[in-house]
């Protein structure tokens, strides 16, 4: 079989490209939309049928829409899972695991709770997601876009 090396090029250089927005402008990436950072559990429900229970007032503060996607990571015991939200009493501090979840976690444990979105090319560089840090109650002790910390512009030029 003959080999040839200019085609092996063109099909690597495809797969992995020096730039990855060079040969596909619609692609979308998926980056941070928002977090709540360091909660603590309230609660666990077993017989629930699924989901977290989160405090309305932190998910309006983080963007997060009931049914929302999450993904959970248990700072504790080191589990992650991902789940959907449901909204809690407003002002409760209330974190509820359900379902299945509430395996994977225990009251007093402390997590974050992370967002994500897909994004386009040209929202990239004006994207900043947003953080929530909550005090010893699970109230907001303050909300903040996270600070840059890599020079967007070479990422995406």
């Amino acid at each position: 079989m003959h080999h040839n090396k200019r085609i092996d090029r063109i099909l690597f250089s495809n797969l992995f490209p020096r730039q990855p927005w060079a040969y596909n402008r619609a692609m979308q990436l998926t980056f941070l939309k928002s977090k709540i950072h360091r909660v603590t559990v309230t609660d666990g429900d077993v017989n629930y049928e699924g989901s977290i229970t989160i405090d309305e007032t932190l998910m309006q503060a983080a963007g997060i829409l009931e049914y929302e996607k999450v993904l959970v990571g248990n700072i504790s015991n080191g589990n992650r899972f991902e789940t959907y939200a449901i909204k809690g009493p407003a002002g409760s501090g209330m974190i509820c695991l359900n379902g299945a979840t509430a395996h994977l976690g225990r009251t007093g444990d402390i997590i974050t709770i992370f967002t994500f979105v897909q994004l386009k090319k040209k929202e990239i560089t004006t994207h900043r997601p947003t953080v929530v840090r909550v005090d010893s109650a699970n109230h907001i002790a303050e909300k903040l876009p996270i600070a840059e910390r890599v020079e967007r512009r070479t990422l995406v030029s």
